[in-house]
């Protein structure tokens, strides 16, 4: 896949002349007064006054220049510009501080304008204008910083929020004319009067441009929502819960395809949730822009699920299970999402389903081809041919193998942050480098620092050499300073030079499940608690890989490697279950490598006993397995060991 050119932002952080001829001073006034309310004025000239009242002034500021640096808020990140503020002047304030001319909120000179009563001789103060206290969980747009303000601005997509400005273009009415036809044609609703004591729920029009893995505009999609925040449990709804494949399960399907040489294809099915029955009785609104002309008082009474209803994902997951069990498909025990079917001659398609979204793959044409006219004859869907983009995965299916990467995704996430002017490094976190809650670093925002940590988050889908630093940073987000918010500004550095990274699997790789486990004893310095991490390998390519801290302290390295151990062999006997699923022929003995002697040693017998006589009893079935011989740990060098790259920071040479 091609991407031409690199996107560049142009950075214009506006400061203004920060000095200004005594002559301007009248004119600067009457601009501010007709634009107050915009972000490029300073507002220096908000009071007029003769020369010799700003000299008295200037000399009241001189003395109360000593406590600049106590009214400075923690966290700012404009300590410097404020400082600087009072010697060059209000205009040097930055843009989306709250703190003008470093004064504290409740100063009297904070957000009041000195007005001099000629008659009276006294001053007068403006009302503070605040809030009301019911917005009190919300950001203003005045509340945001300079990094914030530029991330709102590039998030922003030109989707129409309202109604009345969706209905003045073409492409969206046409959009919504298409989501009312299909709601009728899927004989969704009818008509009603509102029941006694029946309420409604009311309704609204989404709107989103669809793109496709280029970046190109795909479609312009319309969405009729109910405002499911409004229903009630036992009388709009009961169950809500609705499985969704899980991405060890994709990434297992794909290793596989690429093993044995097999084409993935994808459907996608349209408008989802209206096929799902309801049991419950739920009446809404007309849509704006569609009522029934001469029976505006009537409501719609649902007969199927619509979009935004708590129910509706699992009223459309139990439509199609049952549709895919009439056509003879085997509901996997150990993943509800994979159905498998085989015919007589020992051939076999497998099915996984995410919400709408349709993977299959099979070693039959036949077969594929009646699936596909199944489900077209069954639901309104899109074939969408050989799978390419998945969840925001990229996937290139290529004659040596399949190569599955988040190009675009990343590029995305850098923009998103104003990175992709930033410089490139080789690791995504510093060897050997140590991070702590530190009580009395400097804030920093946390709405901010939880999209970076949750835009990371999700890239570690197909990017395990990205896993530790995410999973650390994640570990502070009730309340991040500027060293953590550093670390993962670094992570993003090194994501700059390494979008093209990806996993390959290869065609006719390896057909045996590989594991590798490792632990980083008491690598918390909070806690002192160790991480776990495992890293299995399938078709040459690693299928699944987790990180994450030990529920208890141990003791000793070995007691933490033991642990660490016992929790990938869980993972392991799931991925056996799966893959038997598949008809894999993987019998045998897994091996799982670990590069701790006194771990093997006491997953065979009950030696160690002064390290291990207090270990969880949870944790020796680890023994049991291995007795049984479906597990076996066998030794591995520092240098080989896969799974440090999911504990500690790894030098340059070694990542």
């Amino acid at each position: 896949m091609c991407y031409e050119g690199q996107i560049l932002l142009d950075l214009e952080w506006g400061d203004t002349d920060e000095n200004n001829s005594e002559g301007e001073d009248s004119e600067r006034e009457d601009r501010v007064s007709e634009n107050k309310n915009d972000s490029r004025v300073n507002g220096e000239n908000e009071r007029k006054e003769t020369r010799g009242e700003r000299n008295e002034n200037e000399k009241r500021e001189t003395q109360g220049c000593d406590e600049v640096e106590s009214s400075i808020p923690r966290g700012c990140g404009n300590e410097r510009r404020h400082t600087r503020g009072y010697d060059e002047g209000e205009s040097s304030v930055p843009r989306g501080c709250e703190n003008r001319g470093c004064i504290q909120r409740g100063c009297e000179n904070d957000r009041i304008s000195n007005v001099f009563n000629e008659d009276a001789g006294r001053v007068h103060e403006r009302r503070v204008k605040r809030p009301p206290s019911y917005l009190s969980d919300y950001i203003t747009t005045d509340e945001l910083t300079e990094d914030e303000a530029y991330m709102v601005q590039n998030v922003s997509t030109g989707d129409p929020l309202y109604f009345e400005e969706a209905v003045k273009d073409e492409k969206w009415r046409r959009a919504m004319d298409s989501e009312i036809n299909y709601i009728e044609k899927n004989k969704t609703w009818s008509l009603s009067e509102l029941p006694t004591r029946a309420k409604t729920i009311g309704v609204k029009w989404v709107y989103k441009t669809k793109y496709n893995e280029h970046g190109e505009i795909d479609k312009h999609k319309a969405r009729l929502v109910a405002k499911g925040y409004s229903q009630k449990h036992d009388i709009d709804y009961t169950e809500v819960f609705a499985p969704v494949a899980r991405m060890d399960t994709l990434r297992m399907i794909i290793a596989l395809a690429a093993q044995k040489n097999w084409r993935i294809f994808q459907l996608d099915v349209k408008s989802t949730f209206l096929y799902g029955e309801l049991s419950e009785e739920v009446y809404i609104e007309q849509p704006r822009g569609y009522e029934t002309k001469g029976k505006e008082h009537l409501v719609y009474k649902l007969h199927k699920a619509l979009y935004g209803l708590k129910q509706a994902p699992r009223a459309w997951f139990s439509r199609i299970e049952a549709h895919f069990i009439k056509e003879g498909f085997q509901k996997c025990d150990n993943e509800q999402t994979l159905f498998i079917k085989k015919n007589g001659a020992g051939k076999i398609i497998i099915v996984s389903i995410y919400v709408d979204d349709l993977i299959f793959t099979s070693d039959d044409k036949d077969l594929m081809c009646d699936f596909k006219r199944s489900m077209l004859r069954e639901f309104d869907m899109t074939d969408l041919g050989y799978m390419r983009f998945f969840l925001g995965i990229e996937v290139l299916q290529r004659t040596d193998g399949i190569f599955i990467y988040q190009k675009k995704y990343a590029l995305e996430i850098l923009k998103r942050f104003g990175m992709l002017e930033s410089n490139e490094v080789s690791s995504p976190i510093v060897p050997g480098f140590k991070i702590n809650k530190d009580e009395n670093g400097i804030t920093v925002d946390e709405i901010y620092y939880k999209q970076l940590v949750g835009s990371l988050m999700y890239l570690t889908a197909i990017r395990p050499d990205m896993m530790f630093v995410t999973g650390l940073i994640s570990r502070f987000m009730a309340k991040p300073i500027e060293l953590h918010l550093q670390v993962a500004k670094r992570a993003l550095r090194y994501l700059k030079g390494t979008v093209n990274y990806g996993i390959h699997y290869k065609k006719g790789g390896d057909d045996g499940l590989f594991a590798f486990t490792d632990s980083d004893y008491a690598g918390d310095v909070e806690d002192r608690k160790s991480t776990s991490g495992y890293v299995f390998l399938l078709s040459l390519g690693a299928v699944t890989w987790s990180l994450k801290k030990q529920p208890i302290v141990t003791f000793s390295t070995t007691e933490a490697e033991f642990v660490a151990a016992a929790i990938c062999v869980c993972q392991a006997i799931w991925m056996k279950r799966v893959l038997r699923e598949f008809e894999y022929s993987n019998e045998t003995c897994t091996l799982i490598r670990c590069d701790n002697s006194s771990t093997i040693k006491l997953s065979k017998n009950p030696v160690m006993h002064g390290r291990s006589k207090h270990i969880d009893v949870r944790y020796h079935f680890l023994r049991n397995l291995t007795k049984k011989g479906s597990i076996a740990l066998i030794h591995c060098g520092n240098k080989d060991q896969v799974a440090d790259i999911m504990t500690k920071p790894l030098k340059i040479d070694v990542f």
